[in-house]
């Protein structure tokens, strides 16, 4: 895994890749189905800080989880108890 830098959140995952890794740190939001979700560049540069819409229902924020592809600033995609659940971006449904 990649050093994570001072400025990245505690409890974010990492999503390595070809040339564009990043950091992702979920956060719980007053609606059960929306999540602030903030995404981060492997050297620690916000990409993007947006709320995003919980599509597939049973998500458990304070459960193990692993960010996994496709996750990027539009939709971001979690392995959790061998499901897959995946959040959108309300900025890219506007």
């Amino acid at each position: 895994m990649h050093n994570k830098p001072d400025n990245i959140l505690e409890n974010s995952k990492y999503l390595p890749g070809t040339g564009a890794s990043a950091f992702f740190h979920i956060e719980a939001t007053e609606n059960d189905t929306l999540f602030r979700i903030r995404r981060f560049n492997e050297n620690g540069k916000l990409d993007c800080d947006q709320i995003f819409r919980l599509l597939t229902p049973g998500f458990e924020i304070y459960s193990d989880f692993e960010i996994t592809y496709v996750s990027h600033c539009a939709k971001c995609t979690v392995l959790q108890k061998n499901k897959k659940f995946i959040f959108v971006s309300l900025a890219s449904v506007s």
